[in-house]
């Protein structure tokens, strides 16, 4: 199966075509960089993304705090990530860079604050 991407490394955004059978790339061709064979390469085999969101606040001047994982997370687990945040109350005032939630949903990853709440 052949699959092409635009590559997101550099500002160059080189179309890639992708070529891979199951869930392994064979061939990888367009980029004009080693960036964009790993890219595609990760972007077949196993996607992932970073998280931004809002958690709810209650008691402070702000209503929600914007937030995001440090790291990206596997793409498969965005809907249940999502679901996480959608649960959570912030009740204390934080620091922009402040972990919210470590080791967010297992994955190794912290839930950051990316702005101050006060």
């Amino acid at each position: 199966m052949t699959k092409e991407l635009v590559c997101i490394e550099c500002p160059v955004g080189c179309t890639l075509s992708v070529d891979w059978q199951g869930c392994a790339v064979t061939r990888v061709s367009g980029n004009k960089c080693p960036r964009g064979e790993k890219y595609a390469v990760e972007e077949i085999q196993n996607p992932m993304r970073i998280l931004t969101s809002a958690v709810v606040c209650e008691g402070l001047s702000l209503k929600m705090l914007p937030v995001r994982t440090d790291r990206p997370i596997p793409k498969a687990r965005l809907t249940d990530a999502m679901q996480a945040v959608r649960a959570m109350r912030l009740r204390r005032p934080v620091r922009s860079g402040e972990t919210i939630a470590a080791n967010f949903l297992n994955l190794g990853v912290d839930l950051i604050a990316t702005r101050d709440s006060t």
